[in-house]
């Protein structure tokens, strides 16, 4: 069947899709919304002789639900584990511990700006901007060893901070 073909069943058997998907998710316009994903799909994939085109689309449409399904309880595992890890009310800062870790952060900053200006601008790029390494060496036509090598340097200059040896300990 051609896609021409497969859009027209599509088409046809749309109703009993939206059908379908709507109690697999019991959310009306979710199920609308991936409905509209596997027209898409249908668009941008090119598919051969099939001997049952309806059944093919509903097991495309059973697919995306359960994908759908599976990477919502993935996304939910992830919030509380981060949930978990996160301080409770109780467990906030005093005063004096807040001005201590602004402290830190300023004086890390002060580690990060005095470095090199090309250390400085890779560790930005790849800490703060989310840049790859791959892409900050091909930005800057370098190979990938001294990004890796510029990034080294930032980090050592901010373990220094965390432990405690100040600012002109990271300079050295």
């Amino acid at each position: 069947m051609s896609a021409g073909g497969l859009k027209a069943v599509f088409l046809a058997e749309r109703p009993m899709l939206l059908r379908l998907l709507s109690s697999r998710l019991g959310d009306p316009d979710l199920a609308q919304d991936l409905l509209q994903e596997l027209w898409l799909k249908l668009e941008a994939t090119a598919t051969g002789p099939l001997a049952d085109p309806a059944a093919y689309l509903f097991r495309m449409a059973s697919n995306l639900a359960l994908d759908h399904r599976r990477s919502t309880a993935r996304r939910i595992q992830r919030e509380q584990g981060w949930s978990e890890v996160q301080p409770s009310h109780a467990e906030y800062a005093t005063a004096e511990d807040t001005l201590i870790s602004r402290e830190r952060l300023a004086e890390m900053e002060r580690a990060i700006a005095a470095l090199p200006e090309r250390t400085s601008a890779i560790f930005r790029a790849y800490r703060f901007e989310g840049a790859s390494r791959k892409g900050i060496a091909a930005d800057l036509e370098i190979s990938v060893s001294p990004v890796e090598k510029h990034l080294q340097r930032a980090y050592r200059a901010i373990h220094i901070i965390r432990d405690g040896e100040g600012v002109d300990a990271a300079r050295a």
